[in-house]
C-alpha cells in the first residue's frame, strides 16, 4: 500500500471534513471590507476616501459609485507607474516584491503588474484549496505520491532595483512550499532555463527518470512538450512512458479547442480540470468532476464585480464605457456574459482583467470563461465573443474529422467590403472553400447577430489552413514562446497585415 499517500489523502480528506459550508456572497463583502481596510491609508486611499466607503450603509454600492474602472494603461499610467519611481504604499501598503510581466495576446508593450507579498499567500492558499478539491474526483491513493510537472516561463527572474519581475508562473513557481518542493517537475535547475525550446529538450531527456501523475500549463505548449518527450522516445503516446499521468489541469484558456489534439497524444482517458491564473491572482478553479465549471475564489483577496457584456458598454480598445454598470455576486444572471472586474491585495481596484466569463452555477459562484473583450468580433455587428469562435472550431472538427490546433482570424476589409478571414492550423488536407461554407453556416444557425450581419455588411467567410507550427513561429518570433502565452484568437487590420506577411515568409 501506498503508506505516503494514505497519509496525504488522509490529511486532505480530514481538512475536507473540518471546512464549513461556503456563503460566497458574504465571503466577498468580507473581503471588501479587509481590502479597503488595509489600503485606506494608500495614496490611492486616500485620493478616493477609503474610509468614507467603509462608513457607508452599503459598502459595496459606495465603492462601485466612488472609483472609476481601470484598465491596465490607465492605472499604470496614473498609479503604478510611482512604484518604480521608488514610491512606497502607493495603491497597497508598502513596494512589491516582484512585477508580473505579461505582454498579453493583444498589447504591444509588456505590462508589469505588482505582485506583493499578500498576493503570493493568496496564489499558495488557492492552489492549497484546488489540491484538497482533489479528493472530489476519486483519485486513487497512490496518485498523491507522483510528480507533478508545471510547464510555465522560467523561474531564473529579472532583479530590477529592489524586485524582481517575470511571468506570473515563473514567480509562482519560484516561491512554492518547501513540502511541494519533492514532487515538483522539472525541478529548479530546468525550470530556471530561460530558452523554452532547451527547457523542453531537457525535460524530455529527463522524463524517463519521472513519476508524473499530473501536468500543469497552457494547452498549447503542454502538447509540444508531451508531442517532443514523445518523439524523443520513439513513443506511441506519452502514458508508456508516464503511466500514471492521471490529471491535466488547463489554465487561462478553454480547453475545448485543444481537447481533440491533446487527447491523441494519450494512451488512456485523464481528468482534465481548468483553473483560471491570471497574471494578476488566482481567480478560479473546478473544484468537482460533475461540471467543467470553475468555481470563483470568493474568500482569498480577490473582490469580484461583473459588468454585463453589452455592445454599447465595451469601447473600441476593449475597454469599459463610465456608464457601464457593475453586479455584485448577488446581482448576477445565469447564462449571461459579464465582464470580470477584480480588486486585489496587490492594489489593483475596479481592474479590467480583460476576460469574460458567464455563471453556471450561482450559489457556488462557478463561472466559464467565455471569451475577452478585446475578442469581441463586432466590426460589423456580428457580435461573435470568443466562446462561439471555439465553437465553431469544434464544428469543423467534428463534421470533417480533423484537428485543428490553433485558429486566428479577422474582420478584413477586402476592395471596400468586410469579410471574416480565418486562419487555421491544421495538419489535414481540407478544401478551404467548403471549411468556409460549413464555417459559415453554423455561426449564422449559432448566432443571430452574425446572421443578420451576413445579410448585410458582413461579405462573406474565407478560410486558409496551414502548419500549427506557424503560429508557434509567430509567438516566438515575437518573443511569447512558452509560459503563460495565448495565440490572439481576434486581430485587427494592421496587427492581422502582419501575420500574413509573416505566414507568406513561412510558407
Amino acid at each position: 500500500m501506498a503508506i505516503l499517500g494514505s497519509l496525504i489523502k488522509g490529511i486532505i480528506d480530514f481538512k475536507d471534513s473540518l471546512s464549513v459550508e461556503r456563503n460566497p456572497i458574504e465571503e466577498q463583502k468580507l473581503v471588501l471590507n479587509e481590502l479597503l481596510n488595509t489600503a485606506k491609508d494608500t495614496e490611492f486611499g486616500l485620493n478616493y476616501n477609503f474610509n468614507k466607503i467603509l462608513k457607508s450603509e452599503d459598502i459595496q454600492k459606495g465603492f462601485s459609485a466612488t472609483i472609476p474602472y481601470f484598465d491596465y494603461n490607465k492605472i499604470n499610467d496614473k498609479w503604478w507607474s510611482k512604484l518604480h519611481d521608488g514610491r512606497a504604499n502607493v495603491t497597497w501598503p508598502g513596494n512589491p516584491d516582484y512585477f508580473a510581466v505579461s505582454s498579453g495576446t493583444t498589447g504591444k508593450t509588456s505590462k508589469k503588474i505588482p505582485v506583493t507579498k499578500e498576493m503570493l499567500d493568496s496564489i499558495k492558499s488557492a492552489g492549497v484549496k484546488q489540491v484538497t478539491s482533489l479528493t472530489n474526483f476519486d483519485l486513487p491513493t497512490d496518485f498523491f505520491e507522483k510528480g507533478i510537472l508545471m510547464l510555465g516561463s522560467s523561474t531564473d527572474l529579472k532583479k530590477v532595483d529592489d524586485h524582481e519581475e517575470g511571468e506570473i508562473s515563473g514567480i509562482s513557481a519560484s516561491n512554492i512550499p518547501f513540502w511541494f518542493r519533492g514532487y515538483y517537475k522539472p525541478g529548479e535547475d530546468i525550470a530556471k532555463i530561460d530558452d523554452w525550446d532547451k527547457r523542453v529538450q531537457k525535460i524530455a531527456e529527463e522524463a524517463k527518470s519521472w513519476d508524473i501523475g499530473a501536468i500543469s500549463g497552457i494547452p498549447s505548449w503542454i502538447e509540444l512538450m508531451l508531442q517532443k518527450v514523445i518523439e524523443y522516445h520513439n513513443l506511441n503516446n506519452i502514458h508508456e512512458i508516464w503511466p500514471n499521468f492521471q490529471v491535466y489541469t488547463s489554465g487561462g484558456v478553454a480547453f475545448g479547442p485543444y481537447k481533440k489534439s491533446f487527447n491523441a497524444l494519450l494512451g488512456k482517458s485523464i481528468n482534465v480540470i481548468d483553473t483560471y491564473l491570471a497574471s494578476e491572482g488566482f481567480i478560479a478553479f473546478q473544484s468537482r468532476p460533475e461540471t467543467d465549471a470553475m468555481q470563483l475564489i470568493t474568500d482569498n483577496g480577490i473582490y469580484f464585480e461583473f459588468v454585463p457584456f453589452e455592445p454599447e458598454y465595451i469601447l473600441e480598445d476593449g475597454s469599459l464605457s463610465n456608464k457601464a454598470p457593475s453586479l455584485t455576486l448577488e446581482e448576477v444572471e445565469l447564462n449571461k456574459d459579464y465582464v470580470l472586474i477584480i480588486s486585489t491585495v496587490a492594489g489593483a481596484w475596479r481592474y479590467l482583467i480583460g476576460d469574460t466569463i458567464e455563471f453556471i452555477d450561482i450559489d457556488r459562484a462557478e463561472i466559464k470563461i467565455t471569451g475577452r473583450t478585446k475578442f469581441f468580433l463586432n466590426t460589423v455587428g456580428s457580435q461573435l465573443s470568443v466562446n462561439k469562435l471555439d465553437d465553431g472550431i469544434l464544428h469543423l472538427e467534428e463534421e470533417f474529422d480533423i484537428k485543428i490546433s490553433e485558429y486566428t482570424l479577422c474582420a478584413n476589409r477586402i476592395d471596400d467590403e468586410f469579410y471574416h478571414c480565418w486562419y487555421l492550423g491544421t495538419d489535414s488536407d481540407i478544401d478551404e472553400k467548403q471549411l468556409a461554407e460549413v464555417l459559415d453556416m453554423y455561426l449564422k444557425s449559432a448566432n443571430n447577430n452574425y446572421k443578420v450581419a451576413r445579410s448585410k455588411a458582413l461579405k462573406g467567410v474565407k478560410v486558409k489552413t496551414i502548419n500549427p507550427e506557424v503560429f508557434y513561429d509567430w509567438n516566438n518570433a515575437n518573443k511569447k514562446k512558452g509560459g503563460q502565452v495565448k495565440m490572439e484568437r481576434v486581430m485587427g487590420m494592421e496587427k492581422f497585415a502582419e501575420w500574413e506577411l509573416f505566414v507568406s515568409e513561412e510558407s
